[in-house]
């Protein structure tokens, strides 16, 4: 998103990735590219709007995963203290 022009906090907004998704998919369809997998990692707000933006490209979607990692009851909690 700093290749967009955007700097400090404003790349964490769901516009900035909008406009970087539009910019990378413009140039994979010159380079010939037509359809699309798709691997998304993490909860995040912006993660809709770059689906959104995907999909109104008119690139063919094959598939969309999500590879978050599952929690598994985290770590061990720290021992009881003894006063």
């Amino acid at each position: 998103m700093g290749t967009c022009g955007f700097r400090g906090t404003k790349k964490s907004t769901p516009f900035t990735t909008q406009i970087a998704v539009e910019n990378a998919i413009h140039m994979l369809i010159e380079q010939g590219m037509k359809e699309l997998e798709i691997m998304i990692n993490g909860p995040d707000p912006r993660r809709d709007t770059t689906l959104q933006t995907i999909q109104r490209s008119g690139v063919i979607l094959n598939f969309v995963r999500d590879v978050a990692p599952m929690p598994h009851n985290g770590c061990r909690p720290p021992k009881k203290r003894r006063v």
